[in-house]
């Protein structure tokens, strides 16, 4: 165990860090963080639909849910652009950019102009199904504008700074947008539909319980050591939102909903991130009682934070982090929550979610039951609960046993100096 904690903290750790810092891994992370505020907006209107379900003569406001969740392919496309031309220190052109990645994204998405000059195509191309076309639009319009920078197009022009930035702008522009157009309208190929079909089978192993496992232990690992789960999201963020649109689209048609790899069934249900990534909850309420002054005082501090899943202050204060005797039970956690959420709801013994919402800090199990409309999640939180307790225990009192005894023998020698 010495040798692997040597390898994680010297070897490992260090180099996920390292690949989380490249320009191109830092620009996706960045930008699946920039469009939560649009998938939030959207959040909000879903959870306020609950609401006018029993209060039907509410309005219906779900036109704001269609023009922020419903256009995060377009939205992708732009802030990942936005984010990459600045990692890689192309803040020249990081607006102009940016922007036609907005336009290489609707070329995309395949629209269609009849002779009256009306703009017709599919709606749902715009949000989330669309956001694995949003990140290659995003990736190709940089590419082309970062090895257009490298060139140094006119640098010893005696021409008007103007003219080469425009020339600078123009160029690069007119080369994406024409391949893009070119394929789509000239040879006649629906790159929404080849990108899709490319990245299904991802999704669709998302989908599976091998694939919803490692969807939740993976950020959970990597937590442990300190390494933001943002850092994973850049993976995770498109399979589930995929896979949340889907069940919405299909209890639309009056289908049964199927995609448990959701962040509702993650994270806003809160029974696998019980007081937050590896269900620390547990954890906190052990701290609470706990022999030691230090670990007690913590527990009641970080407390709060933990009810409503936020476990940031005990992982680092505790710490959870890099700490083995601690580490172990957050890993069995990110295994054995995943795998009774996803046994209980694939037997129907709970509702797999149907509706987006990501407002992920509602304390449990009020949010469990907000996401499933199902009131056996007051069975299965406790279940889960208890079992996560367990789990957390006998390490919790190794490692409690520590503290102890190295804070007794800090008291001695503050006795001993204290007699000098």
């Amino acid at each position: 165990m010495e040798k692997f904690m040597h390898w994680l903290s010297e070897s490992f750790a260090p180099r996920m860090q390292q690949i989380a810092n490249l320009p191109w891994i830092a620009a996706l992370s960045s930008a699946m963080q920039k469009v939560i505020p649009f998938i939030l907006t959207g959040s909000l209107i879903f959870l306020y639909n609950v609401l006018r379900s029993y209060l039907q003569f509410l309005p219906n406001l779900g036109v704001i849910a269609d023009y922020s969740f419903g256009m995060l392919g377009l939205v992708t496309a732009y802030m990942l652009t936005h984010q990459a031309m600045e990692k890689l220190n192309r803040t020249a052109y990081q607006i102009n950019a940016a922007l036609t990645a907005v336009s290489v994204f609707i070329i995309f998405i395949k629209p269609t102009l009849d002779s009256n000059g009306v703009f017709s195509v599919e709606f749902a191309r715009f949000g989330p199904t669309g956001i694995m076309v949003g990140l290659i639009a995003g990736i190709f319009v940089t590419l082309v504008f970062d090895l257009f920078g490298k060139l140094n197009f006119m640098k010893e022009s005696n021409a008007p700074d103007f003219v080469v930035v425009w020339l600078n702008n123009i160029i690069p522009m007119v080369l994406i947008l024409g391949i893009a157009g070119l394929l789509t309208f000239n040879f006649g190929v629906d790159i929404f539909q080849v990108i899709v079909g490319i990245f299904t089978p991802i999704q669709s192993f998302g989908q599976t319980l091998p694939g919803f496992l490692l969807l939740c232990f993976i950020p959970t690992f990597l937590y442990s050591m300190g390494i933001s789960t943002w850092l994973w999201g850049a993976v995770s963020t498109p399979i589930f939102l995929a896979g949340i649109a889907a069940n919405i689209e299909a209890v639309k048609q009056g289908l049964p909903p199927l995609n448990i790899s959701t962040s509702e069934t993650v994270y806003t249900a809160a029974l696998i991130t019980m007081g937050g990534v590896g269900a620390t909850l547990g954890l906190n309420i052990l701290m609470l009682r706990s022999k030691s002054r230090d670990l007690r005082t913590i527990g009641r501090i970080t407390i709060v934070p933990s009810i409503f899943n936020i476990n940031e202050p005990i992982m680092f204060s505790a710490p959870v982090v890099m700490n083995p005797m601690l580490m172990l039970p957050m890993w069995i956690n990110g295994i054995t929550g995943p795998l009774v959420v996803w046994i209980v709801m694939r037997l129907g013994w709970l509702n797999i979610p149907q509706q987006m919402i990501q407002v992920g800090q509602i304390p449990s199990p009020f949010s469990t039951f907000m996401i499933t409309q199902d009131w056996r999640s007051f069975i299965v939180y406790p279940f889960l609960f208890i079992m996560y307790f367990i789990t957390w225990y006998p390490f919790f009192k190794v490692y409690e046993n520590q503290r102890v005894e190295q804070e007794r023998a800090e008291d001695q020698l503050e006795e001993q100096s204290a007699v000098i």
